[in-house]
């Protein structure tokens, strides 16, 4: 525990020194003056705590006890109060429907941004392109609808929307015309990747990559000042349209759940039930990152399940039911902006005509297999260039990277039309299924002239050159997604995972869906075809496979299950589709946990160095509470004050000399028989303003941490007692627990750390950050590289 300083870093007691931004950082706990004992004021002769004495500084972990423990006493001193008067009913009350309040206020900020955000993405996408005459403002899609000249063999052309070529030299054909337009392309996409990245480096460096691992940290009881401010929502929010815009190979929806998260931090600070305990602020931005997968997929429920399963790190029952209020109002909020003008919430609405059949789970599950095996590829690949990014030259210049990145990203996505297009629409058109009606290329079959059923119902056809065409296009468009989301993914740039994941896994699944459409046309007297597959049938539906694959390897980055299919059903619409969605989810997840266990958050938590127990992590090996304290076998001998014999100038010089965050009180440094703990900050506080409020207290001052000092000669200086402070009540264990107990512990308990005893006698100590250490020990890691990277 009482680590001494390692290259510029402090050891703290209690605390976790992590790498933030490149530079070493040691963060500690400072914990109030309220601890599990009940105490009230801090000191005797004060009646009121002094300022800043109920917070905690930046990098420091929340004691989750002694929040819990400060709510409960709130709640309680609230109820008795509301029997004395109506006025004290009137503010129980309000204080009850506060937290109902602040759900309502995230949905409807939340839900607003992100029609913004949409509708002024769609925009931006387009100005690359071309331009709105009648109306600037207008997307492409929004300019041809107003015009009365756009026919529908032609739905895509009209008169008022123009390209840059055709604008500036009349002339729309031609290579002149295709070269203007690629040049102009490139350009728009530069300055709007150079814009967002200048605004985050100048204004919120915080508003950088998907935030996804820093709130999974921040919600296990992580502090980080500035994460969730004011300026990196607005600069965020401002940066993500323009880092969509420009053609990146990233998504939206990862750091819409940052935004949301940014707005429930807003709101917590209007009411103190949030703003002064760390405990319910982290409740409320659960609830708030459920509101952000919401209004990002057009999925409240599987927003709530992505909270619950992959982000929240304490989910009581009432956080669940007000995290489902505020999916839904957000949910609501956006469908009534109705963004994507279809007058429906999901994203990519699906409508597929027939059944999926049993023989089909065998392509489903070879899905399943390619998109754990691309999300263990991207992970080892990104981690990897991720950490050369942070140990090279490169790391120094994100702003050259960024530049670099969508400049290569430009110039070899608009030749294609399948990558040249916004990763969203080329999702959309994947999961589109061939109607009657469809223009794409993935639609041009060769028709029978003598097929007489409905238009809603077409049988298997033989593939078209077109659709061959696009099946090369697309298999270009798949290699280049899959190596340019590596070095896409962690730049100093809002960068969302999800879309870009979606996009590789819907490619492929698009690619197996028309090669068993064509295997079940040409051979469907084949002896697996035969029974569900008859000539002249529509018995494959190739959207299905690219609505497969994209679940498959979604789940394959981010190693969701549960909520990965909700989202996806929720998404699509695809009700129907559900075994066929969990089969590829759950075969994704075996396949890349045989590769290594941890996701892409955890393992951009682990590259960080953040200090985060994951409660999935299994800890099976056979160590003790001894092997892992604090100090070990060569180590100086613990810090320690006594109850009754030290003086102020004694603990002023522990405190100068050493760098803990706390220390074990004892009965005598004979005995070492322990009384307590008290936090390093607040002997500071307590010393600080003694001197400055009580007289007589001079560095010759004993301390007591006694319940009764006793009588001093008059000649004596004036004790200073400070049991106030004291936590009477430190968790302790002893030195035979077994460290699999210890962990849980600290998980389950959210501890910072422990005291080890034997017999009621002081031994060591054990932080969270000794487990952390000790864990990767075990899996044969360096631990030094892990939490000091």
């Amino acid at each position: 525990f009482q680590v001494r300083s390692l290259t510029n870093t402090v050891g703290t007691l209690g605390g976790d020194c992590i790498h933030v931004r490149g530079d070493s950082c040691c963060v500690s706990a400072a914990t109030p003056t309220e601890e599990m004992n009940g105490a009230g004021n801090l000191m005797d002769f004060l009646d009121e705590p002094f300022p800043d004495v109920s917070t905690y500084e930046d990098f420091h972990t929340i004691d989750w006890l002694r929040e819990k423990s400060r709510d409960t006493d709130r709640h309680r001193k609230i109820t008795s109060k509301s029997k004395e008067s109506l006025w004290e009913l009137i503010k129980s009350l309000l204080d009850a429907w506060s937290g109902w309040v602040v759900m309502l206020l995230i949905g409807l900020l939340s839900g607003t941004l992100a029609g913004v955000i949409d509708l002024a993405v769609d925009w931006m996408t387009d100005l690359k392109e071309g331009v709105c005459l009648s109306a600037f403002w207008y997307s492409h899609e929004q300019c041809c609808w107003t015009s009365n000249e756009t026919t529908f063999d032609d739905r895509d052309k009209c008169p008022q929307w123009q390209k840059w070529a055709e604008l500036m030299t009349g002339h729309a054909e031609g290579a002149g015309a295709y070269v203007l337009n690629y040049f102009l392309y490139i350009l728009w996409a530069l300055l709007f990747s150079f814009l967002a990245v200048s605004l985050v480096r100048v204004f919120a460096p915080y508003a950088c990559g998907s935030g996804i691992p820093e709130i999974k940290t921040i919600l296990s009881g992580f502090i980080i000042r500035g994460y969730l401010g004011k300026w990196t929502l607005l600069i965020k929010t401002v940066t993500l349209v323009l880092a969509v815009s420009s053609g990146l190979s990233l998504g939206k929806e990862g750091p819409l759940v940052h935004v949301a998260c940014c707005c429930g931090n807003l709101f917590c600070s209007l009411f103190s039930k949030y703003s002064k305990n760390e405990g319910k602020r982290r409740e409320v931005l659960s609830a708030a990152a459920a509101a952000g997968v919401s209004v990002a997929f057009g999925a409240p429920i599987g927003g709530v399940l992505f909270s619950l399963e992959e982000v929240s790190y304490y989910f009581p029952l009432k956080t669940l039911w007000r995290s489902f209020f505020a999916a839904l109002v957000a949910a609501f909020t956006l469908r009534s902006i109705n963004p994507f003008g279809n007058s429906r919430l999901v994203l990519f609405y699906v409508e597929y005509h027939t059944p999926w059949y049993m023989a089909e789970l065998v392509p489903f599950i070879l899905l399943g297999v390619f998109g754990g095996l691309w999300g263990t590829l991207f992970i080892r690949a990104n981690i990897a260039w991720c950490r050369r990014r942070k140990t090279t030259q490169l790391g120094k210049y994100p702003v050259l990277e960024v530049i670099a990145v969508t400049g290569i990203t430009a110039l070899l996505a608009y030749p294609n039309p399948y990558t040249r297009r916004s990763t969203s629409e080329l999702i959309s058109e994947l999961f589109n299924d061939c109607g009657a009606l469809e223009s794409s290329q993935l639609c041009d079959y060769v028709n029978n002239p003598n097929m007489s059923r409905p238009v809603d119902d077409i049988p298997d056809r033989p593939a078209g050159p077109g659709v061959y065409n696009a099946l090369w296009q697309l298999t270009l468009a798949l290699i280049f997604k899959i190596v340019i989301t590596i070095f896409t993914f962690g730049m100093k740039i809002p960068s969302g995972l999800f879309i870009p994941s979606m996009a590789v896994g819907a490619i492929a699944g698009r690619i197996v869906g028309i090669a068993v459409e064509q295997m079940a046309y040409h051979h469907h007297d084949w002896i697996i075809f035969k029974n569900w597959c008859r000539p002249g049938a529509d018995c494959v539906t190739p959207g299905l496979y690219a609505m497969v694959g994209a679940a498959a390897c979604l789940g394959g980055v981010t190693r969701m299950t549960v909520s990965l299919v909700v989202i996806m059903f929720e998404l699509t619409g695809g009700l129907e589709y559900i075994v066929p969605l969990m089969a590829a989810a759950v075969t994704s997840k075996w396949v890349a946990d045989a590769f290594g266990k941890e996701g892409i958050y955890e393992s951009h938590i682990l590259l960080n160095g953040y200090p985060y127990l994951d409660v999935r992590d299994e800890f099976t090996h056979r160590t003790l509470a001894t092997d892992v304290m604090r100090p070990r076998r060569n180590d100086p001998p613990l810090a320690v004050l006594t109850q009754d014999s030290t003086t102020v100038e004694d603990v002023e010089t522990l405190i100068k000399d050493t760098d803990y965050n706390g220390f074990p009180v004892v009965v005598s440094r004979e005995s070492e028989r322990l009384i307590g703990f008290v936090q390093r900050r607040d002997l500071t506080l307590a010393i600080k303003n003694a001197r400055q409020k009580q007289d007589g207290v001079v560095s010759s001052s004993v301390v007591y941490f006694t319940e009764d000092a006793p009588q001093l000669p008059a000649s004596n200086p004036q004790p200073l007692k400070l049991r106030r402070i004291l936590n009477l009540s430190p968790f302790t264990v002893t030195d035979h627990t077994p460290m699999e107990t210890v962990v849980d512990i600290f998980r389950k308990l959210g501890l910072r750390q422990c005291l080890v005893t034997r017999s009621g006698r002081l031994l060591g100590i054990i932080t969270k950050k000794d487990v952390l250490r000790h864990m990767a020990q075990m899996m044969n890691q360096d631990p030094e590289s892990i939490m000091f990277n």
